[in-house]
């Protein structure tokens, strides 16, 4: 009997969980590498839920390949069973007169993607729990929604391994691509064909030449219990303003109302004292007040933080380390839509290295068409 090839994997996130499925569905043998059973509470791709959308403004390779990621993620609910979205629909507002909506417009005019502009008014009239107090622009789209994130990971991580992965809890020190080799707390190695490096905001820590393009950074949420079951129709709401701007995630199936806002702060380092600062929690509460009447009497189920990994232009780093070891970086707050997507086509260059030569440069958003 032939050998399988064999592929580790460092971080059992949605990066290195889809990576994982697709090298399975390839033909190779897997091993994963993770500080914690996934989901980790502290991975960048646990939470509630993480979005997904076509609005993009003017990046239309990623607008493009949002469609590639719904058939790639339709292909992992047949493998697990269960479909773990909830479509919303967006609704996107601007205060600010920016370019943002005027450029995700025509994209989506130029796809022929459908969309409706609305005014300050017709929105208080369509959402009357939300104010149109100094709208600009805005538009919704039908198309967009909620993934489940932790229960998609959970989900991936029981899949994988029923399909033979090992999943070793461990803490990495050092890395040698060249040997496709990780070293672990307390001097032991594991090594394989190929590496993955998934690990995160952790991953410039581990590797200086990814460090110099991206950072970790510190993001507080705030979850808010909704007064009314109305929220739960509600959509995905991307709110563009001088000071800032939020997102609002829906209450969908079971989860709280989550806010955060649009920025990133580029500090702190995913190991450090995780407590949200009660100012944190207020600046994020601040931007929302204008948009939303009565928040205050909202009951508040509490706060958190993550760490995002953060390429400066929030394009995506997937590239080679040397023959033999590849890192996945950079998602910033928006890889995760992609996680499905991203893993098959890696798994594809790595069991299939002629198709390798484009995947940089369509994973950084550019339109170039993989092999």
């Amino acid at each position: 009997m032939e050998k399988r090839p064999k592929a580790l994997i460092l971080g059992a996130g949605i990066m290195g969980l889809c990576t994982a499925w697709a090298l399975l569905r390839q033909g190779f043998a897997v091993h994963l590498l993770d500080q914690a059973v996934p989901p980790n509470p502290a991975g960048a791709s646990v939470d509630h839920h993480r979005l997904i959308r076509h609005a993009y403004g003017a990046q239309r390779g990623y607008m493009r390949m949002v469609d590639e990621a719904y058939a790639a993620w339709d292909r992992l609910w047949d493998d697990l069973g269960e479909v773990l979205h909830i479509p919303t629909g967006v609704l996107a507002l601007d205060d600010t007169a920016g370019d943002w909506v005027r450029q995700t417009r025509a994209a989506l005019r130029e796809d022929g993607r459908a969309h409706e502009d609305l005014t300050a008014a017709e929105i208080e009239a369509r959402f009357p729990y939300l104010s149109g107090a100094g709208i600009n622009d805005a538009f919704f789209c039908p198309a967009g929604g909620v993934l489940l994130a932790e229960r998609i990971v959970a989900g991936l991580a029981r899949h994988v391994q029923a399909q033979g992965a090992v999943i070793e809890l461990a803490r990495a020190t050092a890395l040698d691509p060249a040997r496709a080799t990780v070293t672990l707390e307390g001097g032991a190695t594991r090594s394989a064909d190929v590496l993955v490096v998934a690990a995160g905001p952790w991953i410039p820590r581990l590797l200086p030449e990814v460090a110099r393009r991206v950072t970790p950074s510190r993001q507080v949420v705030v979850r808010l219990e909704a007064p009314s079951a109305v929220w739960t129709t509600a959509p995905m709401l991307l709110d563009l303003a001088a000071e800032g701007g939020f997102y609002l995630v829906p209450p969908v199936a079971g989860t709280p109302i989550k806010i955060g806002d649009h920025s990133f702060s580029r500090q702190g380092h995913p190991d450090d004292d995780r407590t949200p600062d009660p100012r944190e929690v207020e600046r994020i509460l601040a931007l929302a007040r204008k948009r939303i009447p009565g928040i205050e009497g909202f009951t508040r189920l509490g706060s958190a933080t993550c760490f995002y990994d953060v390429e400066p232009d929030e394009r995506f780093v997937i590239e080679p380390l040397s023959p033999r070891a590849w890192v996945m970086s950079g998602f910033s707050g928006h890889g995760f839509k992609f996680g499905a997507v991203l893993g098959e086509r890696l798994a594809l260059a790595i069991a299939k290295p002629e198709t390798a030569a484009t995947l940089p440069a369509w994973a950084a958003g550019d339109e170039v068409i993989p092999a």
